[in-house]
C-alpha cells in the first residue's frame, strides 16, 4: 500500500526570508480574479461615444450643405430655361414610289435664359424628332452653342426623315386636313451644362415634349400653328 500524504502545514510569513524560497505546493490553485461591473462596460462605452460623434458630424454636415444651397439659391436665383417652336416650314411632305412617305421640315425653336448669373453650354449629342400618330416622320439635332446670361437664342433646325406610309397613316392625314387641325408631338433631347458666373458645372440631359396643332402640312403654304403645350423635364 502506499504511503498517506504529508500534512499540509501552514508556514508563517517570515518563513521564506529565514529559510530561502520556498514553492508552493503542485495542487495549490490560484485564486480567480473578478472584474467590476465599471470595467466591464468600458467597451460598450468607447463604442457609444463613437456612434454620438459620428451623428453629431453628420448633422453639423447637413446643416452646412443646406446653408450653402440656401446662399446659392439667394444669391443666383436659379431658373430654368424656356423653350418654345416658334414656327415651322414644310419644305416637302411626298408619297415616294415605294409608298413611304418623305419629309422636310424646317423648325425655328427658341431658347430663352433668364438667369442673371447662370448660363448654359448646349451639347452636340441632341436629338430632335417630329411625330406624327405615333409614327416618326423626320428627326434632325440642335447646334451646340453656348448661352450666355438673360439671353433668348433662336436656332433653325433642319429635319428629315422617310417612313411608311400605310392606309391607316393616309386616312388619318386626310380626316385632319380637312378639320384643318393635324396633331405633331416634336420631342427635343439635349445634353446641357450648367455655367455659374464662369465656372462649368455637372451636365445633365433636358427634355422637351412639344404637342404642337398645325393647320396645314402642305410644301406650298406656311403651316400656321393653331395651339401648343409643352412639358419639360431634367435627367441628372
Amino acid at each position: 500500500m502506499n504511503a498517506p500524504p504529508p500534512p499540509y502545514v501552514m508556514l508563517p510569513e517570515n518563513y521564506g526570508s529565514n529559510h530561502g524560497n520556498v514553492r508552493p505546493p503542485p495542487y495549490r490553485r490560484n485564486v480567480p480574479r473578478y472584474y467590476s461591473q465599471n470595467q466591464k462596460k468600458s467597451g460598450g462605452t468607447s463604442c457609444l461615444k463613437c456612434i454620438c460623434c459620428f451623428f453629431c458630424f453628420l448633422f453639423f454636415l447637413i446643416l452646412i450643405m443646406a446653408g450653402l444651397a440656401l446662399y446659392f439659391y439667394a444669391i443666383f436665383d436659379p431658373q430654368m430655361p424656356s423653350y418654345k417652336v416658334e414656327s415651322l416650314d414644310v419644305r416637302s411632305f411626298n408619297v415616294e414610289l415605294d409608298f413611304s412617305l418623305y419629309t422636310e421640315f424646317s423648325l425655328t425653336v427658341k431658347a430663352e435664359n433668364p438667369n442673371k448669373n447662370i448660363g448654359f453650354i448646349y451639347g452636340s449629342e441632341s436629338a430632335l424628332t417630329v411625330l406624327y400618330t405615333d409614327s416618326t416622320l423626320c428627326s434632325g439635332k440642335l447646334p451646340a452653342f453656348h448661352q450666355g446670361h438673360e439671353n433668348t437664342t433662336r436656332m433653325k433646325v433642319t429635319l428629315k426623315g422617310k417612313s411608311e406610309f400605310g392606309s391607316g397613316l393616309q386616312q388619318a392625314l386626310t380626316e385632319n386636313r380637312h378639320t384643318r387641325r393635324i396633331p405633331l408631338l416634336v420631342r427635343v433631347k439635349a445634353p446641357v451644362s450648367i455655367v455659374v458666373g464662369t465656372i462649368p458645372m455637372r451636365q445633365f440631359v433636358v427634355f422637351v415634349n412639344c404637342s404642337l396643332v398645325v393647320d396645314s402640312l402642305s410644301p406650298n403654304k406656311k403651316p400656321g400653328i393653331v395651339s401648343s403645350n409643352y412639358k419639360v423635364a431634367v435627367s441628372f
